[in-house]
């Protein structure tokens, strides 16, 4: 007979739930969502590592010197700094979010119940969404191209194709993505353990191939792009924003994944070893290689996929996009796909269960790309360039995520000691439905970041968006809720 009341329990400081009728019934409840169970967290520092490299390893990550160079006025070694610090600090937020999946087995959407409320939640688990499905569809765009200049490797008549040959190379990988994440987490997982070794080796390649046609102190004392004489310091604060916000999204949902770590010390360890470095020298490698592609190819091209589409030897290029599409799928499922089925099965999940939620993110990520689509196939003509809105993304985004992190993190640390009532996250009874100090201090960084945008006075609110937004909003929460004439700290329910 199935217990009525919920249990917790604790295993050398993780804790697991036994759900009773009175979280089996609940409407904010369905097994995807459920906390994992101790012996489901099966993924070790290394397994955590080789998730970090695979998602490093991608197309955007080879570009982000170039971003830097051409949109932020860096110079190349300036760029490669930025990079650098950025990763060291996101891991700040990373680990500490981490934390509460990991000891509760619960999943980002879950977590955020506590801080802006079982039905509040899903307005910064929509906005998560959203910017999932839009980088979904641009690592899409990457990996249909790769295909299409594998098949055009092979087969002489595929690349008479053109744009047709893109887009049918895009539906392909669209559904290879969505096949990789209904086969489960382990899956994920073993697809990342796999890939990490390979993507280091293809890094490696091309930097062989690269090196004797680029010299590294040319290629750093190009002068940067900024009016001459200006102050270094507002152009790579700036950049350093942007880089930070590139990791912003996974800052929030990183219990999606912590919620499988074996240990807080695995997590931990797994982030520190995975992401800094990696991060570092594939960026390195995309301004090496856009330095060295003039002699190598004839034209400067900053994207590996075009540059490699380049070589004249169609069994290289076979073999390299094979592992390109290997690299884009790695990073797309783990980054771009799982965060937003836990996000839409958030909203109703009785009614939304992760098939629904996967097919979901699916189309959302094919709408948002639909104008680039039509583009290739001749259907459109347009200006707009996926370079443009990637780049201006980072920045923009970033100040939108900054004031959800903070808030994630004070609630968690300082307002709720690290204790939550795991079984309450899933009713009705124990958390509110709004919690509006979550959105008082939500709401207050994002409309003095609209309002910055047009006054130069405060221009520098929204060019360090993410900094003053996690601070402002950190502090706003913890100020309202030490207001609170008696503050209802959850309990554990063990």
């Amino acid at each position: 007979m199935q217990q009525i009341r919920s249990q917790v329990t604790e295993r050398d400081g993780l804790f697991e739930l036994e759900a009773g009728t009175d979280v089996l019934d609940s409407p904010r409840y369905n097994h995807d969502m459920a906390p994992t169970k101790v012996h489901e967290r099966t993924w070790n520092k290394w397994h955590i590592t080789a998730l970090w490299i695979g998602m490093s390893i991608c197309v955007p990550t080879y570009t982000l010197g170039g971003v830097l160079t051409a949109y932020f006025g860096l110079s190349v070694g300036e760029a490669l700094l930025a990079i650098l610090f950025a990763n060291l600090i996101v891991l700040i937020p990373l680990t500490l979010n981490a934390f509460a999946g990991t000891k509760y087995g619960i999943p980002f959407p879950v977590l955020l119940r506590s801080s802006f409320g079982i039905l509040g939640s899903n307005v910064p688990c929509l906005i998560r969404a959203l910017v999932a499905c839009g980088w979904f569809g641009i690592q899409t765009m990457f990996g249909g191209l790769a295909i299409h200049l594998f098949l055009g490797s092979i087969f002489d008549g595929w690349k008479s194709l053109g744009g047709t040959g893109e887009v049918i190379g895009f539906m392909a990988f669209w559904a290879l993505n969505l096949w990789v994440v209904l086969r489960g987490a382990e899956s994920i997982k073993w697809l990342e353990t796999l890939s990490a070794p390979l993507l280091v080796a293809v890094g490696i390649g091309l930097l062989v191939w690269a090196m004797p046609n680029v010299s590294m102190t040319e290629l750093l004392a190009i002068p940067p792009k900024r009016p001459e004489g200006a102050s270094v310091v507002s152009y790579f604060a700036a950049g350093l924003t942007a880089m930070v916000g590139f990791w912003a999204t996974l800052s929030l949902n990183i219990p999606d994944f912590s919620r499988y770590a074996k240990s807080q010390k695995d997590q931990i360890l797994g982030q520190i070893f995975g992401l800094p470095l990696t991060m570092f020298l594939f960026a390195a490698l995309g301004v090496v290689m856009t330095a060295a592609s003039v002699k190598l190819v004839g034209v400067t091209v900053s994207d590996p996929v075009s540059l490699i589409g380049h070589i004249q030897s169609p069994v290289w290029v076979a073999v390299a996009m094979a592992l390109i599409i290997i690299a884009t799928l790695s990073t797309n499922t783990a980054a771009n796909i799982v965060s937003p089925t836990n996000d839409f099965q958030n909203i109703a999940p009785k009614v939304i269960n992760r098939t629904k939620a996967v097919l979901l993110t699916g189309v959302v990520g094919l709408l948002l790309m639909g104008h680039e689509l039509l583009k290739k196939l001749g259907w459109i003509v347009s200006e707009v360039s996926l370079e443009t809105v990637y780049s201006n993304w980072l920045l923009g985004y970033s100040s939108l995520l900054g004031p959800i992190a903070g808030i994630m993190v004070v609630d968690y640390f300082l307002i709720k000691k690290q204790q939550l009532d795991l079984a309450g996250l899933y009713r009705d009874d124990v958390y509110p439905a709004w919690n509006w100090f979550g959105f008082i201090a939500f709401g207050v960084p994002v409309v003095l970041t609209l309002l910055s945008l047009g006054s130069d006075a405060f221009s520098w609110f929204y060019s360090y968006g993410w900094f003053t937004g996690s601070a402002l909003g950190g502090v706003i929460y913890y100020g309202l809720c030490s207001m609170r004439t008696s503050p209802s700290v959850a309990k554990s329910s063990v």
